[in-house]
């Protein structure tokens, strides 16, 4: 088998990997981004319920966790929510903002996808979709790979890009594989977690939500010192919403999470006009106007708050309120990887330049995206590390051939 020559190889035909190879191709030499999936672009697809949300107004370093929370401030800062945005617009995709900045298509994801192809095709570069990398190693200057699939081939390169995401969501194909080429080259890990994933409970807790699943509410989540205010779900198996999604990705195991029903109203206060307006009325019918309504009946069973409003003093009003407002639990675990929307860590950005994504050992390898330990905010942050990340070491890989 001869061996084919590129100037770069791209792991991952996902967000960051697209974005790379556009940019990549269009200055410096042929590139070719290999992907074991049927189709490029999945994690595209399915985003924001077939819409993509994909990118949010108010990016900012502060919206990602990392080891290094500057680390990300150089790409995000040098290709910007507004960039990806003139891009969008560009091809023609039509897009709106719903709540917290958070834009999404006005039509499908696809577009998204077919206009990250575009660019590719543009740019002249060459894509192999269900294809693997067997091996890869780096002597005299170019890695060598062995390629898989139907591309199988033998390839030399002297820059390899991987864009191969991380662990989350592994029925579309995820791996951890970036994570063993990364401890391959000597990379030091961060810890990988699953992140902006739905929350588990033990039995005792469960056989009180199970009556509420599908109840949704506003709330403020907090961990620590971290809090969201966005919805919250009961769900079967735990909590999840916007809400428990992005503070996941804050807890740890055997810490509890603090619950803030309703967190701008003054609770307190509406049930004691309540009280004064209608005496006769049954507590939990008057929480059932400010709760949902089985949110509403599944407190006054858990905590015995019976009775009629005028029964209840002011004091005992403002108490019931206060366990609305704080109310703690302890989760037994996550869903796992298998839905989590990202993993949380990933290779150290200790050994990355963080203008061009290149390892400081090894030059000319790559890695952005995911796979970095660069987690952003549910809300489209994500996607804008994949376009900034993808962006940067892009332009890298020009200035590199220069």
């Amino acid at each position: 088998m001869r061996t084919e020559t590129f100037d770069t190889v791209i792991l991952g035909a996902g967000a960051a990997g697209m974005m790379c190879a556009a940019h990549a191709a269009s200055r410096g030499g042929p590139v070719l981004i290999i992907d074991h999936a049927k189709s490029p672009g999945e994690k595209i697809r399915i985003s924001g319920g077939g819409r993509c949300n994909f990118t949010n107004l108010g990016t900012t370093a502060r919206n990602f966790l990392s080891a290094n929370p500057h680390f990300a401030k150089s790409a995000l800062g040098r290709y910007t929510q507004q960039d990806f945005i003139a891009l969008v617009e560009r091809h023609g995709i039509a897009w709106h903002e719903k709540t917290l900045g958070q834009l999404f298509c006005d039509g499908s994801s696809k577009e998204i996808v077919a206009m990250l192809l575009a660019e590719m095709e543009r740019a002249a570069c060459e894509l192999r979709l269900r294809t693997t990398l067997e091996r890869v190693e780096h002597r005299d200057g170019a890695f060598k790979l062995t390629l898989g699939g139907d591309g199988a081939a033998k390839i030399s390169c002297r820059n390899f890009v991987v864009a191969c995401g991380g662990k989350s969501i592994p029925k579309m194909g995820a791996t951890g594989l970036g994570y063993k080429i990364a401890d391959q080259f000597g990379l030091a890990l961060a810890e990988t977690r699953p992140a902006l994933v739905p929350l588990t409970f033990g039995e005792d807790v469960l056989a009180g939500f199970r009556e509420i699943a599908g109840v949704a509410s506003d709330a403020r989540i907090s961990s620590g010192k971290t809090a969201f205010d966005e919805a919250l779900l009961f769900t079967h198996r735990g909590l999840s919403g916007p809400a428990i999604l992005q503070i996941s990705s804050y807890w740890r195991e055997t810490y509890p999470i603090r619950i803030a029903l309703l967190p701008t109203a003054d609770i307190a206060a509406l049930l004691i006009a309540s009280k004064r307006e209608n005496p006769r009325r049954a507590i939990a019918t008057a929480l059932g106007d400010i709760l949902p309504k089985r949110l509403a009946a599944y407190f006054c069973e858990a905590q015995g708050w019976s009775g009629t409003m005028g029964e209840a003093s002011d004091r005992r009003l403002t108490e019931i309120a206060g366990v609305l407002q704080g109310w703690e639990v302890f989760p037994a675990g996550s869903e796992g990887y298998r839905t989590a929307e990202v993993t949380l860590g990933g290779v150290d950005t200790g050994g990355l330049n963080s203008r061009t994504m290149e390892t400081k050992t090894v030059p000319g390898l790559y890695f952005i995206g995911e796979v970095v330990d660069v987690t952003g905010w549910l809300g489209g942050y994500n996607f804008q590390w994949a376009w900034s990340s993808g962006w940067a070491a892009g332009q890298g890989i020009a200035e590199r051939a220069q």
